[in-house]
């Protein structure tokens, strides 16, 4: 069992930026390929951006590319999305989430453990 705390959130001014960090509980933290997702109100959880195990690989959306950087810190157990020249289409609840197994990291289906969320407000 793995669990995953989120902090970080808040609100920012349109422009602004945030860094939001993630805590894993797993003992082999660096077995587990690591993604973060958001959900806006009334609209599907999407995914937002993703990386690899060792960190040698990283992957994002198109609608934060260029602007979301997402790395991890194996010997501490963290995983963080900086978040730079937010929008307000960017607000929603962030949600860290643990894939063990799989390779398809665009899909939330192939993530075993998800943390409660962490909520982003951009004002305009």
């Amino acid at each position: 069992q793995v669990q995953l705390v989120e902090s970080g959130g808040g609100l920012v001014q349109a422009g602004g930026s945030l860094r939001l960090s993630c805590t894993a509980s797993a003992r082999t933290f660096s077995s587990y390929a690591m993604g973060w997702f958001r959900q806006a109100p009334g609209k599907e959880r999407e995914f937002v951006a993703a990386i690899s195990w060792s960190a040698g690989n990283t992957y994002y959306a198109d609608s934060v590319k260029g602007r979301f950087t997402i790395s991890r810190d194996n010997a501490k157990n963290m995983v963080y999305l900086q978040m730079n020249s937010l929008k307000p289409e960017d607000k929603a609840v962030y949600y860290c989430a643990a894939d063990r197994y799989g390779s398809n990291w665009y899909y939330e289906g192939e993530y075993d453990y998800w943390g409660r969320g962490t909520q982003v407000t951009v004002s305009s």
